[in-house]
């Protein structure tokens, strides 16, 4: 594997039904950079669909992944990525939902706990190291009584379809400037950042 490969990993739920869900919004920001890259995914033998591409010419090459497991047993289809692909965890990024950021936030990170995300603990512990970078793309508090589990299971709510293709937009943008830039550089210029 070349040396300037970068795994992009999109956690969600497999099938249609969660297609469109909160939980699923790390596969939605990949589906934004593997157009960018004009790739299809496609099934691979690690349990995953996978596209690989270069956003452009001389730039680092990009292995998209998006795991057929379950959000909550992501680790064996990661694992799986890492050890096919011969990819230093240092080189993953993985795209999740964050119920504790607001909608419209992006967080970068590398390593930490993580925050109570079972996708992210599963990798964590399958890898058996946290040090990976993570874009941490907002979705929010449910409302009133309802279930955090309840509330990631749902759909987009049409006043935030708008702002989401924003959302989504930067949160590819975040994962083009951690491979391009680094963590502080991309830190610096998406924390604080809303989509308008």
């Amino acid at each position: 594997m070349s040396s300037d490969a970068w795994l992009v990993v999109g956690l969600g739920n497999p099938g249609a039904r969660y297609e469109a869900t909160r939980h699923n919004v790390g596969q939605m920001a990949l589906d934004v950079l593997a157009d960018r890259i004009g790739a299809r995914f496609s099934s691979h033998r690690t349990n995953a669909r996978v596209a690989e591409g270069r956003v452009a010419p001389g730039g680092p090459k990009f292995i998209l992944a998006k795991p057929n497991s379950f959000m909550n047993t992501s680790g064996g289809p990661v694992s799986s990525l890492v050890r096919y692909f011969d990819i230093d965890p240092e080189r993953l990024i993985v795209l999740h939902d964050e119920l504790d950021l607001p909608f419209d936030a992006l967080r970068l990170k590398r390593g930490g706990g993580h925050g109570g995300h079972n996708g992210i603990r599963d990798i964590a512990r399958a890898l058996d190291t946290p040090e990976f970078s993570r874009v941490r793309i907002g979705i929010g508090r449910p409302p009133g009584q309802q279930s955090a589990a309840d509330f990631v299971l749902k759909p987009f709510a049409s006043v935030e379809r708008e702002p989401l293709g924003v959302l989504l937009e930067d949160a590819a943008d975040a994962a083009e400037a951690l491979a391009n830039d680094g963590l502080t550089a991309a830190q610096q210029r998406f924390h604080g950042k809303q989509a308008k």
